[in-house]
C-alpha cells in the first residue's frame, strides 16, 4: 500500500474505483484506519474515485507524541489532496472524519464539492471525560479500552450476528498507538463548531444512527438543523453505520452525490 511523505511525515493512503470518476475521500473514526471503510467500498467503486488514508496518529501514518488540533488533521487532508493532484473532492467522514469534514467546510470550502457527515458531532462533550480517557490511554495504551469502545459502537444485534467483524474493528482500536490516540483525543476535546455551522455553504448530508450511543441522534440533528439546506438520513444502526448497514449507507450517499 503506498505512502505519501509530506513535510517529513508519512501518510498511508489507498485509491480505488473509477479513476476518472468524481473523487470521494473517506475519512475514518478515532481508533480505526482506512480499512474501516472496507464494507462500503464495493458499493461505490464502480462509480467513484475513492481516496482513503490513515489519519495522523492512526494505522501506519505519522503518530507524533503531541497535542493535535482539528486544524492539524484538516491540513493533513489538504496536503494529501495536493500530493494526489485532486483540487476538489466529495468528502464523507464518520465520527472523527466528520469533525475533520466540518473543519474543511469552514476553512477550506473551495476543496469540497459535497460533504457527508456521518455519526458525528460539532462538540464532543465535557473536557473532563476526555481527560480521563487521555490519562488512561497514556498510562496503559489502547488495548484495555478496546472492548468498551467497540461495545459502544455497535448494536447488540450486530455484535451477536457478526462477531468476526466486531473483532476486526476491535483490533484496529487496540493497535492504535497511545500517542496517536491521545493526540487525536486532544483535537476532539478542544473542538467546538456549534456556533459556526450556519456558515457552512457546502451541500451537506448528515447521516444519523438511530441507536448510536457514541454520537447520539440529537447531536446529528443539531448539525443538520444548523447547516443551511442540509439533508438528513437516519439509519437503524449504532455508531459505525457504514459497517452495520453498508448497502443503505452507500445508497443514501449515492443519491446525495448524484
Amino acid at each position: 500500500m503506498p505512502f505519501l511523505h509530506i513535510a517529513g511525515e508519512r501518510f498511508r493512503y489507498e485509491t480505488t474505483g473509477l479513476r476518472k470518476g468524481p473523487a470521494l475521500v473517506l475519512a475514518h473514526s478515532l481508533g480505526t484506519r482506512l480499512e474501516m471503510w472496507d464494507a462500503l467500498v464495493p458499493h461505490l467503486a464502480h462509480r467513484l474515485h475513492l481516496i482513503r488514508f490513515d489519519a495522523r496518529g492512526h494505522g501506519r501514518s505519522a503518530a507524533p507524541d503531541a497535542v493535535y488540533s482539528m486544524g492539524d488533521l484538516g491540513r493533513d487532508l489538504i496536503n494529501i489532496l495536493d500530493a494526489l493532484d485532486v483540487p476538489q473532492a466529495h468528502l464523507c467522514g464518520l465520527s472523527l472524519g466528520g469533525m475533520v469534514g466540518q473543519w474543511m467546510a469552514l476553512n477550506a470550502p473551495q476543496r469540497l464539492n459535497r460533504l457527508v457527515l456521518a455519526n458525528t458531532t460539532a462538540h464532543a462533550g465535557p473536557h473532563r471525560l476526555w481527560e480521563g480517557r487521555i490519562k488512561a490511554v497514556r498510562k496503559a495504551g489502547t488495548a484495555p479500552i478496546a472492548d468498551a469502545v467497540v461495545e459502544s459502537w455497535f448494536t447488540p444485534a450486530f455484535r451477536q450476528a457478526t462477531p468476526a467483524e466486531v473483532a476486526r474493528v476491535r483490533t484496529m482500536v487496540a493497535e492504535t498507538s497511545a500517542a496517536g490516540y491521545t493526540g487525536t483525543s486532544c483535537a476532539m476535546r478542544d473542538m467546538d463548531f456549534r456556533h459556526d455551522l450556519s456558515h457552512v455553504g457546502t451541500p451537506t448530508l448528515v447521516v444519523i444512527g438511530a441507536q448510536d450511543r457514541s454520537t447520539p441522534p440529537e447531536w446529528g440533528e443539531l448539525i443538520a438543523s444548523h447547516i443551511p439546506g442540509a439533508q438528513k438520513v437516519v439509519l437503524d444502526t449504532g455508531h459505525m453505520s457504514a459497517i452495520e448497514a453498508p448497502e443503505a449507507f452507500a445508497a443514501a450517499l449515492t443519491r446525495f452525490l448524484a
